[in-house]
């Protein structure tokens, strides 16, 4: 199967690693992953600040971009932003006036699935240990973000695929449903609000003993793991396509800098005396890894 790949904006700017571990398990899978060029915004947080107007040209960009490449399916590491596709794209369109980009918006984001709908539903991977050689061995807790729970309706798919990973051990997190507190330009508009959302989730993970947080969404991660990290909780996030992506031959590293993980095979073989440059650590990190 050809499955193009929609990275979103912070994804690429801030976590290409997650984009780098979809990829990586859809290959293993035997399939052909593709990049649509000129790929941008969905515009979701143009949307959800009201800038209708300015949120248009970002759809169009989004639909015209995936409607010219030549794949099967799509798919992204977010529910948000596929969320998004389907509840507000065709919204966009329609309230612009357009609804020729209206209709090809809703035949893009009906073809668009969040990471954990493709594998379960589409590619029939129940067993990450077994169909995808997944192994990580730690303690790891699970945030289910609002959009893939309550616009997707995810329900169980991704912590699923977690439990199936080899050796990873899932403790549940108490009040899993309640929100992070990022809620998009909500964490920018009401900090204080946003703050104190995210220090009782802080809370609920710490109490259950977890090395790491993990999820579907780099933003909710994102958010939560700046604040763990200014309260030194030792915990830290990370999203479930790496653990995912980690085998026993080439394992995701949790040790310092997650920012780090996933190394190139190279970077992996290079001598233990040998000390990366700045240039060189960062190139591994935005994509160097094959």
């Amino acid at each position: 199967m050809r499955i193009a790949l929609f990275a979103t904006c912070i994804v690429d700017a801030m976590y290409p690693r997650v984009a780098l571990a979809t990829v990586r398990v859809l290959e293993r899978l035997g399939h052909e992953v593709v990049f649509p060029a000129g790929q941008g915004c969905c515009s979701q947080m143009h949307v959800n600040s009201g800038y209708m107007d300015d949120a248009l040209p970002v759809v169009r960009n989004h639909v015209h971009a995936f409607s010219a490449a030549d794949y099967d399916v799509a798919v992204a590491p977010s529910g948000s932003c596929v969320a998004s596709l389907g509840h507000q794209q065709p919204m966009v369109a329609r309230a612009g006036g357009d609804e020729e980009l209206a209709r090809q918006a809703e035949a893009v984001a009906a073809n668009t699935y969040e990471l954990s709908q493709l594998l379960t539903d589409v590619l029939g991977v129940t067993d990450a240990a077994a169909q995808l050689g997944s192994w990580f061995p730690h303690t790891v807790t699970y945030h289910p973000s609002c959009h893939g729970m309550r616009l997707l309706r995810l329900g169980d798919r991704q912590r699923d695929l977690i439990a199936s990973v080899a050796d990873l051990e899932l403790v549940d997190l108490p009040d899993a449903e309640e929100c992070c507190g990022f809620g998009g330009t909500f964490s920018f508009k009401v900090p204080e609000v946003s703050a104190a959302m995210a220090e009782e989730k802080i809370d609920n993970i710490v109490a259950t003993g977890a090395q790491l947080c993990t999820g579907g969404d780099a933003s909710c991660l994102l958010h939560l793991g700046g604040a763990m990290a200014r309260r030194d909780t030792g915990v830290t996030t990370v999203h479930f396509a790496e653990i995912l992506a980690s085998t026993r031959g080439n394992p995701l590293e949790v040790s310092g800098p997650v920012e780090l993980s996933i190394p190139s095979p190279k970077a992996r073989r290079a001598a233990p005396s040998s000390r990366p440059s700045v240039n060189s650590a960062t190139s591994t990190a935005r994509g160097g890894a094959q």
